[in-house]
């Protein structure tokens, strides 16, 4: 193997060579098991897998987190509604998960960060939600934020000016922790590349492959090429989400649970537009709502709807917009409008069904089942416990697997860019210094790659000029772009404008403003000729104009009619979507 595959490997790069080479091995080798689905669920099984040595693909059929895992509050959390649920143990987990994401596994991507939780009520509201705090405080053992701190309505008035002094009678301060989730789900994916497993987008499972009563592989078609190859494996994990279902029923068995589908709704706001030193959580008829900073924007969320409509494509409609302006304007004394608004996000919750009807109510607990030999299905569960649904996937498909399987290590093992973070921290100025750029844009960068910042800022030692802003989006340097092609798996334009990046929420024109400069940024990379490049920036525009549209209506079905009569930016993609 020549150094440059080698430190590729040990960097877990998905550029156009490795995926490549990644197509070939899922024809020509037989794995261990496979995984379906790129979300963080998926991608924690690949890279648990791997890390007990076996052999692993994972494959997706659309992008790295393009589905639930770009599309939630972004929170590393307990859970605070969970605990009035009764649900002690899944809170207790979750606040683990949350103390080993700070402090070993990713250091460098998940982030402390303050809320205020405004009292309204006298008397009985403090003790009692201190009583819940004081539990969400030491549940999960050894804590690295600092624990509730009571504020009287002064106080809470100096953190949050921009509240109305009506909305409150005073406020206790707590801690939680958050990160830009697709960023996170994508650095799972890539570390479990460097452990050796086969990562490959744009890959869509059509079939599964039986040996007499049990799976013995999935049949998938290359989005991109439409070339089809047979997946051979000792075991499948079915790990797709709110696609569990319509898994369950390609593979032929019967599923051992049913998922439902919740959409929820996030607005951001510029950070001007509410003046803060924390976030806040708002308790509402049914549920809670989070007002979270993030960098130079507030992301305000979110609702919870029950979804029976199209999977890929969540619309936000006006109502869910007005629902989220109207409970934040509440306790603001300068309200929001429909003018503030710089993005807007959609994204479906995969719930096990209950009795319930309402989903707000359906159990987050994840959900393990054996659907045929040698095929498990997970689902459920929230975000912050990837996790341990990753392990506890990858151990129900052992028995499937002729070798001894080790025990999960993944709490051992820190993602790319966590080993070194630290003390790179402390080198920002010398780091700045060494590149020519700003050490405000060293932190940034640090905050999103951890340790691989070397490699981004390499691309501009031969070409100075990567170094420099995006153009209409001067919080990402061409450099971003260019590494999001080289290493990261990005394959289309709406890749790296959704989620490699976060220009499609983090400004007004979302993207369309300077689509044409990525766009030719990556087709150095990617080898696009003029055509493709046109193609990409009309497919990603009329994306965002359907976006929009589908915000003025009124309800679902109007809402997602109008943004599924987009183009798809992987026009192969098979219909249903599996």
């Amino acid at each position: 193997m020549s150094k440059d595959k080698t430190d590729n490997r040990i960097n877990g790069a998905l550029g156009p060579a490795e995926r490549a080479e990644n197509w070939r091995r899922l024809g020509s080798e037989e794995f261990d098991v496979v995984v379906i689905g790129g979300g963080v669920t998926g991608a924690g099984a690949a890279l648990d897998a791997a890390t007990r040595g076996l052999r692993v693909a994972l494959v997706e059929a659309r992008d790295l987190a393009a589905g639930t895992s770009s599309r939630s509050s972004k929170l590393f959390h307990g859970g605070l509604r969970y605990l009035e649920q009764l649900e002690f143990s899944l809170v207790r987990e979750a606040l683990r998960e949350r103390e080993l994401m700070l402090t070993r596994i990713a250091p460098h991507l998940v982030k402390p960060v303050p809320f205020l939780y405004p009292l309204t009520k006298r008397f009985w509201e403090r003790p009692y939600t201190a009583a819940g705090l004081l539990m969400y405080d030491t549940m999960g053992g050894s804590s690295s934020v600092p624990g509730q701190k009571h504020l009287s309505r002064a106080g809470a008035l100096r953190m949050v000016p921009a509240l109305k002094r009506s909305a409150m009678i005073g406020g206790i301060r707590y801690y939680d922790a958050q990160a830009d989730d697709a960023r996170h789900t994508m650095t799972v994916a890539r570390t479990a590349a460097r452990y050796g497993a086969v990562v490959m987008t744009s890959t869509q499972v059509t079939g599964f492959v039986r040996e007499a009563d049990r799976v013995a592989g999935v049949k998938v078609r290359d989005v991109e090429s439409t070339e089809e190859v047979e997946i051979r494996a000792n075991a499948v994990i079915n790990a797709t989400g709110v696609w569990t279902d319509e898994l369950q029923s390609l593979s032929g068995g019967r599923g051992r649970f049913r998922v439902r589908s919740s959409k929820g709704v996030h607005i951001v706001v510029p950070r001007d537009r509410i003046v803060a030193e924390s976030g806040m959580i708002l308790r509402t008829e049914k549920s809670v709502l989070f007002v979270i900073p993030w960098d130079n924007h507030w992301i305000i969320g979110t609702t919870d709807t029950d979804w029976h409509l199209d999977l890929a494509h969540p619309a936000a409609t006006k109502s869910d917009i007005d629902y989220l302006l109207e409970h934040v304007n509440s306790v603001l004394a300068t309200p929001l409008t429909h003018n503030d608004i710089e993005g807007v996000y959609a994204g479906l919750r995969p719930l096990l069904a209950g009795e319930s009807e309402e989903t707000s109510k359906l159990s987050r607990e994840h959900a393990v089942a054996r659907v045929a030999p040698g095929l498990v299905a997970i689902a459920g569960g929230k975000y912050t416990t990837y996790r341990v649904m990753a392990a506890d996937a990858v151990d129900a498909v052992s028995s499937d697997i002729p070798a001894r399987v080790a025990s999960s290590i993944t709490d051992q093992v820190p993602l790319l860019g966590a080993d070194g973070y630290h003390a790179l921290v402390n080198q920002a100025d010398q780091l700045a210094a060494q590149h020519g750029v700003h050490p405000y844009r060293i932190r940034h960068l640090l905050d999103r790659y951890g340790s691989q910042i070397h490699d981004v800022l390499a691309a501009g030692d031969d070409r100075p000029e990567l170094l420099k802003p995006v153009p209409a989006a001067p919080d990402y340097l061409q450099a971003e772009v260019y590494y999001a092609c080289t290493h990261e798996g990005a394959l289309h334009l709406e890749d790296v404008l959704t989620r490699r990046t976060r220009i499609s929420i983090e400004y007004p024109h979302r993207g369309v403003e300077c689509a044409e400069p990525v766009a030719r940024l990556m087709a150095e990379v990617l080898g696009w000729d003029e055509a493709t490049i046109a193609r990409e920036i009309d497919v990603y525009t009329k994306r965002v104009e359907a976006e929009r549209a589908s915000q003025n209506e009124p309800d679902d079905q109007t809402a997602v009619a109008r943004r599924t009569a987009a183009p798809e930016a992987r026009q192969e993609l098979l219909d249903p979507v599996e």
